[in-house]
């Protein structure tokens, strides 16, 4: 049996709630905040009644907000319903910005606060699962190299990482910028049988020509002006390791020359030196330009090419990746929510539109940078779109997006759209959101019945 808290000072209350709900559920009872807090800690119940006024200030909130607050701040994902007096009304509302999920006024009706409580329960309960399963896909994350996705494609490479990683076969790993290149070249190393040895990366595109041999190969003592003594190369630094070349298709064609040498011999010179040096590592390579084209073009090697790409791996963009993109917003939103102690617990309905919609040209790496963004400046508990940097035009677009539809669908849809935006806009107060829409609070239940709706935190668990 579930168990449910009930803090209240008025003894005739607790009685009556225990007497109208201890059929379906285990219920406690306290007369105050400590004696509130020492029965969360001892039993975790999923769901608490609060009263705003409690002792020793009955006639103000102040014990009320703490007892919130202390709540949330034992468990973030408890359902706080606050009961309130009629003149209570603005501090309840307030009290919802904290993170309460619901209030109620005084005194209580038992039929309607069963409703609530219901509700509440099967919202946390969906939340446990969502966790779960978010766990689980974090735990397939690390067995691909911390790499996040369920998508036909993302298990497809994650499968192929698997089959690759254990021999020392050449990888090349295409996609657009953002989409998580080097992730992958370091899951391939994580999983291969190099993983005790360097993972050296190095950006052939970010180092300027004059200095990219040296940076690759080394250089010896006296070799050109300013070199003042013998430097090694990351090549060397990537002994018994792996080597990663991201943005290989940026290197020049005489360099190109000097690296297929080391890739069909084994060793290396430095710049200004005489001895071949024997090195032993595996090279991963990356690029976002079009190599066939390259190729036609003469810009890069179609000799080196066939070198490097033994194996190639193509990263979809995450416009492409469908669900993905929620599974990665929400694996972020927790993420950063821990990093920066916030209390940002879900994105908000329009928020979801704007994320399965948006064509994310930056791809992951944009995505993260717009939750972080968001988290960093939001005081809200939910994202809307213009946290996450959408603009008027950007809304508008993937507002636009609607398939042809028949009427029913359409009136259905305008309807759980704005009962999700009432929801939404007023913080996740039932009661708030059906005065909004002009409804009854068991009206706007029913409705959100008929539509499979529920007031659900998508806040995650513990990236592509």
């Amino acid at each position: 049996m579930e168990k449910l808290l009930i803090i209240d000072d008025n003894v005739d209350i607790r009685q009556q709630l225990k007497w109208g709900l201890c059929e379906d559920y285990s219920v406690l009872l306290a007369g105050d905040v400590n004696e509130g807090l020492g029965l969360f800690k001892k039993n975790r119940p999923k769901v608490v009644i609060l009263d705003l006024g409690l002792p020793p200030h009955e006639d103000t909130s102040i014990e009320g907000f703490r007892g919130l607050g202390e709540l949330l701040e034992l468990d973030p994902y408890v359902k706080v319903i606050m009961l309130t007096g009629n003149s209570e009304r603005e501090n309840a509302l307030k009290a919802m910005q904290m993170g309460a999920y619901d209030f109620f006024p005084k005194p209580p009706i038992l039929n309607e606060l069963k409703v609530i409580i219901s509700r509440a329960f099967h919202l946390t309960n969906l939340e446990d699962q969502n966790r779960s399963l978010q766990r689980a896909v974090e735990q397939k994350a690390g067995d691909s190299g911390g790499m996040i996705g369920q998508c036909p494609e993302m298990l497809s490479i994650f499968s192929t990482i698997r089959k690759v990683a254990p021999s020392d076969v050449s990888i090349f790993i295409t996609g657009e910028n953002g989409t998580g290149k080097e992730l992958v070249a370091q899951a391939i190393h994580d999983s291969s049988l190099r993983k005790k040895h360097p993972f050296i990366p190095i950006n052939c595109g970010a180092i300027p020509e004059n200095l990219l041999e040296s940076e690759l190969f080394g250089h010896e003592k006296g070799s050109f002006t300013g070199a003042h003594s013998t430097v090694q190369g990351k090549v060397e630094y990537a002994q018994k390791g792996t080597l990663f070349l991201d943005e290989i298709g940026e290197l020049p064609v005489n360099l190109q020359v000097k690296l297929l040498r080391f890739l069909q011999e084994g060793v290396i010179q430095r710049v200004g030196g005489r001895h071949d040096i024997p090195i032993d590592t595996r090279t991963v390579c990356a690029t976002n330009v079009d190599i066939a084209r390259a190729i036609k073009e003469g810009k890069f090697r179609e000799d080196l090419y066939y070198r490097i790409s033994v194996i190639s791996i193509n990263l979809p963009p995450l416009r492409d990746r469908g669900d993905d993109i929620l599974i990665l917003a929400n694996y972020f939103l927790r993420m950063f929510n821990e990093e920066y102690h916030k209390r940002v617990r879900r994105f908000s309905a329009a928020s979801v539109n704007f994320l399965k919609n948006y064509d994310w040209p930056g791809n992951v790496r944009e995505l993260r940078n717009r939750v972080q963004r968001s988290i960093i400046m939001s005081e809200s508990t939910a994202l809307e779109p213009s946290d996450l940097g959408c603009t008027t035009e950007q809304s508008e677009l993937t507002d636009n997006i609607q398939p042809a539809i028949r009427l029913k669908e359409a009136r259905d849809n305008v309807e759980r759209q704005m009962i999700g935006a009432a929801i939404d806009q007023q913080n996740g107060s039932i009661v708030k959101a059906a005065e909004v829409l002009g409804v009854s609070r068991p009206t706007l239940y029913d409705l959100m019945k008929k539509h499979n709706m529920a007031p659900l935190s998508t806040y995650p668990e513990k990236t592509l």
